[in-house]
């Protein structure tokens, strides 16, 4: 018997080898096929790189309905938040980069200073090469699309590592990107954590990750083995500041938006609200009438609603209902909500009032439908509440005080900032969207993307007249006066 049980053993662990060797090869295989068609990628013209766009487009358009489907069965995302917040986004993009690459990829020419004369500058856009683009489960399509455009507009070859707790999505994206393109130049891998481990080891020329802060540093530390750049999008504990000058319907109609949108899992979603006293007890109640308003009367409304979506998994859930349990314990009043069905991964729109800073919900980023909401007397005091924390990927400010707003922007730092407003701040592709510190590294979005996943390189080009002659040696007396005179006067 005992013999039996080792035999046994032994197959598994050899059984496991195999299995561990097959799936490295695989890693290899893909990296040395995007490694040998690099540069012939990267030799592509903006005409080419805009056709490649064109039939992703087309593709996209194709497969929306599955994306639809898909999504749905991961975790119960309505067709419209679907259409607004995965393939809107990532269509705009294109579009976007369709519009603008050649102008994008054209040198820059700059100036020269006189001691190089007759010399000329400038500044030329190559791709970085392959890149790793490691996406997230809470938009499994809009945060591959994204990034995926603006490597592709810069002429690079990736190889992608897509969430395994939406395996549905990821099984559509691959089957729009696989119609496309060759696994030569780009690459979707459906497995699971042990994957992205395998291929952060390899030399990629620039990885691109979203999600969570301590996972990012995880990444930070295998890029640095192979001296890789980095664009991390991040997140952290987005806050709103909301005075008493604002019009309380329009602001609480969008706060709680910014709140319930993907059942809160958005990354640059509102996580807690700083409402000055005057406007605290009116902000609640306006709060709950505008999540009966978004999903109806009653708690039963708001479960069977196809407008909400569920917690991606259970372990979230769980982490998510624990969250708000310890709070309540610790003082804070449950306002709206609370309701949690773990056989569904539901957990209901929920506000929490006298909440504290140590209050577990105010200690890490929630990432759920649960809204804490502080008041506060002072404007320094709400300012000093948003120092105190780790910078934040969006900072939210209502006011109709230009003097208040100026203050709050001179005095925080976040990745971006919307002024009554929340989240849109994503949907132009003009400014760049990116987190600082612990809320992300680097920025993309139209051309902030294409630049992302380019190399500026500086080219100059040296005539034959230049005056640098003049600093060979042997250094003279002439020499020197030439130094000098470029020194003092150049």
């Amino acid at each position: 018997m005992v013999k039996r049980v080792a035999k046994k053993k032994e197959v598994i662990t050899s059984n496991k080898k195999i299995q561990d060797n097959s799936f490295q090869k695989e890693v290899d295989r893909i990296f040395n096929l995007q490694k040998e068609n690099r540069w012939k990628i990267a030799n592509t013209n903006a005409n080419q790189r805009i056709e490649k766009l064109k039939e992703l487009k087309k593709q996209i358009e194709k497969y929306s309905q599955e994306l639809r489907d898909a999504l749905y069965r991961d975790f119960r995302k309505s067709a419209q938040e679907v259409d607004l917040t995965e393939i809107m986004p990532v269509i705009s993009e294109i579009k976007d980069a369709i519009l603008h690459l050649k102008s994008w990829m054209r040198p820059v020419r700059v100036g020269t200073p006189l001691s190089l004369f007759p010399s000329s500058s400038q500044i030329i856009y190559e791709p970085k090469g392959l890149i790793l683009i490691i996406s997230p489960w809470n938009y499994p399509f809009h945060l591959i699309g994204t990034p995926l455009v603006a490597a592709i507009a810069a002429g690079n070859c990736s190889i992608i590592k897509a969430s395994n707790n939406t395996k549905h999505t990821t099984a559509v994206t691959k089957k729009i990107i696989g119609e496309i393109f060759n696994e030569n130049e780009v690459y979707v891998s459906e497995s699971d954590r042990d994957t992205a481990t395998a291929l952060l080891e390899k030399p990629f020329d620039h990885i691109f990750f979203t999600g969570s802060t301590s996972v990012g540093i995880t990444i930070m530390e295998a890029a640095a083995k192979n001296l890789a750049s980095i664009t991390l999008e991040l997140g952290g504990k987005s806050p709103v500041i909301i005075d008493e000058s604002v019009d309380m319907d329009d602001t609480t109609a969008k706060v709680v938006w910014g709140k319930v949108l993907n059942g809160g899992q958005t990354c640059v979603g509102v996580d807690y609200v700083l409402v000055h006293e005057s406007k605290y007890s009116e902000f609640i109640e306006l709060a709950k009438a505008q999540v009966k308003k978004f999903y109806g009367d009653t708690p039963e409304d708001w479960h069977t609603t196809p407008d909400f979506c569920r917690i991606i998994n259970d372990k979230n859930f769980e982490r998510l209902q624990e969250t708000v349990k310890s709070s309540i314990k610790q003082g804070a009043k449950l306002e709206l909500g609370g309701e949690f069905k773990k056989e569904e991964r539901y957990i209901s729109p929920t506000i929490l009032s006298n909440v504290t800073l140590e209050s577990p919900v105010m200690m890490e980023e929630i990432f759920g439908p649960i809204l804490p909401v502080m008041p506060y007397k002072t404007l320094d005091e709400a300012i000093a509440i948003v120092q105190s924390k780790h910078k934040p990927l969006s900072l939210y400010i209502f006011s109709e005080n230009d003097e208040t707003v100026d203050k709050i922007l001179k005095n925080t730092s976040s990745g971006g900032v919307v002024i009554n407003g929340v989240v849109a701040h994503l949907g132009n592709p003009e400014l760049p969207f990116g987190g600082v510190n612990h809320s992300g590294i680097g920025n993309y979005h139209g051309h902030f993307g294409f630049k992302a996943f380019s190399h500026e390189r500086a080219v100059l080009k040296v005539s034959k007249l230049t005056l640098l002659r003049m600093l060979f040696p042997p250094y003279t007396k002439t020499t020197k006066a030439f130094v000098d005179f470029m020194t003092n006067y150049l």
